[in-house]
């Protein structure tokens, strides 16, 4: 971590924090490390460790769809006016047409449409970092070691990663959405019914027999892939995991009649009571209704950069800045080839949160965490599995979020003083 300079932190219009510009180690070594042309991955592996010895391991990352909020960007507008005002053209540049409008006027109706709050999501979550950046000198690759982000939150990490550039990561959010919306679409024109997604919410000792039970009743009972199961089942008929967020949380998807049959299901065989809370969700993510937007993104990361000057160049680098975790294999995306299969098989395959940290906080000893962007929805998930901030509760770290300007005093302190705090198992 480069230290934050100045004894004290300021917050408010126009303030600064200096942070040194210095290239981290992390991102020397992955330079290094980069496999000449037509060398397999296999033969460079990368094995990661903090940009700064001697102090904590620290994730920063994104959030995914569901905390899109009307005005969302209007306490960075008021905080830094002109360099915000900025940022905001370039956005709507990349977007072609005025989201920022959206995202700041709604109505909330329009915001909430898949097609809509995706984009803003990830736009909104980009807006900050680069708040960040030029007002407070905050380089990701300076003081961070892992990036990962909640399913749609996944293409904001690659961003922050340095593996997809905004204007193509947007574009390819853009078309995602519109294609899980179509799927959706299809799914009701052909077979009818009403689809959506159902938080279920169980004490953490019932978690994975609830896994079980559900898996079994719905006839999917590995982690396998979605793609190569139920094929001839129809969508009417189909509920999955589409998310096991936190020990004590999942998301399922699907035909709404069929969660609540499934819910009945698990009450009566399984004698436990989970509280189940429908999300505010146009579409079945993460279910196999989703399965005609893999192919549409797997075309698309086949294709070239659409950034001016790089026409001729992948849309992927690889590697990145520092590692990125897959929310479908819940470890670092290992090549260029695998990164774009498990991106586009994203839209189907289960989001594995709470395994992505549960391996970066006991395998990879990380113990510093900030997400960026609008919502505390995972900092709160995150919190769940390693406790919620400050060095007493996390060995050597804390878990943070930076939704507003007035958090960013507490992030920088919190991250100063936690700069040089290593546990000896950890070292």
């Amino acid at each position: 971590m480069k230290r934050f300079a100045g004894p004290v932190l300021q917050r408010g219009r126009g303030a600064r924090v200096r942070v040194s510009r210095d290239a981290s180690e992390l991102t020397r070594a992955l330079r290094c490390c980069a496999p000449a042309s037509g060398a397999s991955a296999a033969t460079c592996p990368v094995r990661w460790s903090s940009s700064r010895p001697g102090r904590p391991r620290t994730a920063i990352f994104f959030p995914g769809q569901g905390v899109q909020k009307v005005g969302m960007l209007s306490p960075w507008l008021e905080a830094f006016p002109a360099t915000a005002s900025h940022i905001i053209q370039e956005i709507d540049h990349v977007a072609g047409f005025k989201i920022s409008d959206v995202i700041q006027n709604g109505p909330s109706k329009v915001l909430t449409q898949t097609t809509m709050a995706q984009p803003a999501i990830m736009a909104t979550s980009i807006f900050i970092l680069r708040i960040l950046e030029r007002e407070f000198d905050f380089r990701v690759a300076d003081h961070f070691d892992v990036t990962l982000g909640h399913s749609l939150g996944e293409f904001t990490a690659l961003v922050a990663g340095g593996y997809i550039a905004f204007e193509d990561s947007y574009y390819l959010v853009q078309r995602r959405a519109a294609a899980m919306s179509e799927a959706t679409k299809k799914a009701i024109q052909e077979y009818g019914g009403e689809y959506g997604m159902v938080a279920v919410i169980t004490e953490p000792e019932y978690m994975q027999p609830l896994i079980k039970a559900i898996r079994d009743f719905v006839g999917h009972s590995s982690d396998g892939s979605k793609s190569e199961s139920s094929e001839d089942v129809p969508p009417i008929e189909q509920v999955l995991i589409a998310n096991i967020n936190s020990k004590n949380q999942i998301v399922l998807s699907g035909n709404m009649e069929r969660i609540k049959t499934l819910i009945a299901h698990v009450r009566q065989f399984l004698g436990h009571d989970p509280r189940a809370v429908r999300l505010h969700s146009d579409s079945p993510f993460h279910s196999p209704i989703m399965k005609p937007a893999v192919t549409v993104m797997k075309n698309i990361l086949a294709k070239k950069s659409r950034v001016p000057g790089r026409e001729d160049e992948d849309m992927v680098t690889f590697p990145g800045l520092m590692p990125c975790i897959s929310n479908v294999s819940a470890r670092p995306f290992e090549s260029k080839e695998q990164l774009k299969d498990l991106l586009a098989r994203g839209c189907l395959e289960t989001v594995r949160w709470w395994a992505s940290i549960k391996y970066l906080d006991q395998e990879e000893k990380v113990r510093r965490w900030v997400g960026i962007g609008p919502g505390k929805v995972g900092r709160n998930l995150v919190g769940k599995e390693v406790g919620m901030r400050g060095k007493d509760l996390v060995k050597g770290g804390g878990v943070w979020a930076i939704t507003d300007p007035f958090e960013v005093e507490e992030v920088l302190r919190g991250l100063e003083e936690t700069a040089n705090i290593v546990d000896d198992e950890d070292e």
